[in-house]
């Protein structure tokens, strides 16, 4: 029978699916169903510096409010700070405790100071990684690209510095030269790659002519993105790459574990298809490599990547070029 486990991070899978953070990995009834289905990790819920900074700003406005009071009442008063957080935290700890597959924290910080402090809070949780969630929105004017990739690079190495469990990152493809600062984060020592974070979008609703804050679940295309730079990074850096966006069927799956990826992220197929598609694409998926004589994933992970293609310009602009001007040889839309 076919061997589906795989390595990530350092952590041993039973199989290359991760439940990607969501409100599904944010509520222990339905990590434990995730659990059942057999995903092989997952990734809790992201804690955002915006909730760390709103249970700061509610701390400061409960102890202010008692100022005029007698100092010895102030006692009184349980311990307000991070509340929420601390919470998060909490449950972050329960979700490792009770499951049997390895659990990651995401953290989604801006300030130096938050990324050290909850990295390490969520390292006592015995959580098994954690992946830290990068994404400055280029709403400046006067702040240039080297400055963002500065603070994000100074924050990871930080971080990487102050814990002991692996930690990956999870990126947008909008940088100027991806492959150089995922050269540069390898360098620091982040163990995985997750490519590339689905950002929340907004839209506008042109009967009520006001803002519209929809969810966009991602479509069986794309997964392309993170298939071009798995098949780019495959045997180039010492750190892992996971790939998202799109994972909604075996093929996909597949198809980014032959271009090189280590693992994939899952959220949206799990909102579209629920989580019975697990078992699915994991018996699928045991079904094509025993039709292929694939013992293990090592066997053909990375066979397609940019490196061991026998037609690596599929991975460049070149071959955009190409597709233009002979459209015969080649097929311009799939499913």
């Amino acid at each position: 029978m076919a061997d589906i486990s795989t390595e990530y991070m350092g952590l041993q899978l039973k199989n290359p699916i991760i439940a990607g953070a969501s409100s599904l990995t944010s509520q222990m009834e339905s990590i434990r169903k995730l659990e059942d289905s057999g995903v092989g990790a997952l990734v809790i819920k992201s804690l955002f510096e915006e909730q760390i900074q709103l249970e700061s700003y509610r701390m400061q406005q409960e102890l202010q409010k008692n100022n005029d009071l007698h100092a010895e009442m102030v006692n009184i008063f349980p311990n307000l700070e991070h509340a929420g957080p601390e919470d998060h935290l909490r449950w972050t700890r329960k979700a490792k405790e009770e499951s049997s597959i390895p659990v990651i924290a995401s953290l989604n910080a801006v300030n130096r100071s938050t990324w050290i402090d909850y990295a390490r809070k969520f390292e006592e949780t015995g959580v098994d990684a954690l992946e830290l969630n990068f994404y400055r929105l280029p709403v400046e004017f006067d702040v240039d690209a080297r400055t963002v990739e500065k603070e994000q690079l100074d924050a990871v190495t930080e971080v990487i510095q102050n814990v002991k469990i692996p930690v990956s990152v999870k990126l947008s493809p909008y940088y100027s030269s991806p492959l150089y600062f995922i050269r540069q984060l390898d360098k620091v020592g982040v163990k995985g790659f997750v490519l590339f974070n689905r950002l929340f979008q907004p839209s506008i609703n042109i009967q009520r002519e006001e803002n519209d804050y929809s969810i966009n679940l991602s479509n069986s295309n794309d997964y392309r993105l993170g298939l071009r730079f798995a098949g780019l990074l495959h045997g180039q850096i010492e750190g892992d790459v996971c790939a998202s966006n799109g994972i909604n069927s075996t093929e996909n799956l597949i198809k980014v574990l032959l271009a090189g990826a280590d693992a994939a992220q899952m959220v949206s197929a799990l909102y579209s298809h629920s989580m019975v598609i697990i078992p699915k694409i994991l018996g699928e998926l045991k079904e094509w490599m025993e039709d292929k004589n694939y013992g293990k994933i090592g066997d053909f992970k990375g066979k397609l990547s940019y490196m061991n293609n026998a037609k690596p310009e599929i991975y460049t602009r070149a071959q955009y070029a190409k597709a233009l001007l002979h459209p015969e040889k080649y097929i311009l839309f799939d499913s």
